[in-house]
C-alpha cells in the first residue's frame, strides 16, 4: 500500500485529464500540472494504475464506458462468471448482506457496539466501522472528523468505540492486488428492504465492467424504477465494497458520487487497467 501516499497527486491529475480530454493532453502537460517531472510523475502512475497514463485516459473515455453498457451484465450472466478470476472477487457469492433488525434501523442503533478505525488505501483515507455481525459503513473522507460525524449521525443511539476489528481487515484486503484467497466479507446494514435489495444487485457487477440504473433495475424485477434505484444507490453506506461507482449514466458520462467524481473516475480506471492486465497474463 505505500503507493497510496500518492493518491492526492494522481487525484490532481485524474481531474485534469478529465478536463483536458477533449485534447488528449501530453504526458508533459499531466505531470506540469501536478508540478511534477515526466519522469517521476509516469513511474508513480505506473505504480500506482499498472498502465501508462495514456492507456488510462482510454479506460475512463465515455467511448469505452459505453462499450462496457452495451455487454449489459445480468444476474444470471454475473452468476455464471463470477470467481472464475481475481477480477471477479466482488460479488454476491464472496460478499453476503445481512439487514439490520427493524428494530435496530428505526432506533440509529440502539444497543449496538460499532467499532471504527481510518485506514489509507489507493484511493485515499477510509472510514471503516462494525459491528459484531459485519461492516455497517465504510466511507472515504478527506475530513476524518466530519466522517466521524456523519457515522455518528447514521447511528445516534449505538456505542462507539475507536478500535480495531477483525471485520475491518476483511474489508481493506479488497484493495490488495493479490490474488491469494481471501475471506468472505460480511455486511450488517441499515436500510429498508428495496434498499437492501438494490445494494445487493450491485455486487453482481464485475469489477473493470459498468452498469446504469435502467439495468439494475431490470435485474431486480422492477424495469420502471430507475429514478427509485438511483435514490437508494446515493445513499449506499458501503463504499467500494458495495460497488456502486460502477453505475453510470446511460450516455457514457461518469455522473455524481457521494465520495467525490475523480474518485469515481479513478475507481473505474484504475479497475479496467486491472482487468487489462490480467487479461494480458492469461
Amino acid at each position: 500500500m505505500s503507493h497510496s501516499h500518492d493518491y492526492q497527486r494522481i487525484q490532481q491529475a485524474i481531474e485534469f485529464i478529465v478536463q483536458e480530454t477533449p485534447v488528449q493532453p501530453s504526458l508533459e502537460a499531466i505531470a506540469n500540472a501536478v508540478h511534477l517531472s515526466p519522469f517521476h510523475f509516469q513511474r508513480m502512475f505506473q505504480q500506482w494504475a499498472g498502465v501508462s497514463p495514456k492507456k488510462f485516459m482510454q479506460f475512463i473515455s465515455i467511448e469505452h464506458a459505453k462499450t462496457l453498457l452495451e455487454q449489459d451484465y445480468t444476474l444470471q450472466q454475473t452468476s455464471l462468471e463470477v470467481g472464475l478470476s481475481s477480477s471477479s472477487r466482488l460479488h454476491d457469492l464472496f460478499i453476503s448482506i445481512e439487514g439490520m433488525t427493524p428494530g435496530q434501523y428505526k432506533s440509529g442503533g440502539l444497543g449496538l457496539y460499532i467499532d471504527y478505525h481510518f485506514y489509507l488505501t489507493i484511493f485515499g483515507d477510509v472510514l471503516i466501522a462494525a459491528t459484531e455481525r459485519g461492516i455497517c459503513h465504510m466511507a472515504f473522507c478527506e475530513d476524518r472528523q466530519s466522517a466521524l460525524q456523519e457515522l455518528t449521525s447514521q447511528f445516534e443511539q449505538a456505542t462507539l468505540r475507536h478500535q480495531e476489528h477483525p471485520h475491518h481487515q476483511q474489508g481493506m484486503a479488497i484493495f490488495s492486488n493479490s490474488n491469494a484467497a481471501l475471506e468472505p466479507i460480511k455486511l450488517h446494514l441499515a436500510g429498508t428492504p428495496f434498499q437492501l435489495k438494490v445494494w445487493q444487485s450491485l455486487l453482481s457487477i464485475p469489477s473493470g465492467q459498468l452498469s446504469n440504473y435502467a439495468q439494475i433495475a431490470q435485474n431486480i424485477g422492477k424495469p420502471t424504477a430507475a429514478r427509485a434505484v438511483g435514490t437508494a444507490i446515493a445513499k449506499n453506506p458501503i463504499a467500494y465494497l458495495i460497488p456502486c461507482h460502477r453505475v453510470i449514466r446511460n450516455t457514457g458520462e461518469l455522473g455524481n458520487y457521494r465520495w467525490g467524481k475523480s474518485r469515481k473516475t479513478a475507481m473505474i480506471g484504475w479497475e479496467a487497467a486491472q482487468s487489462d492486465i490480467e487479461q494480458n497474463h492469461e
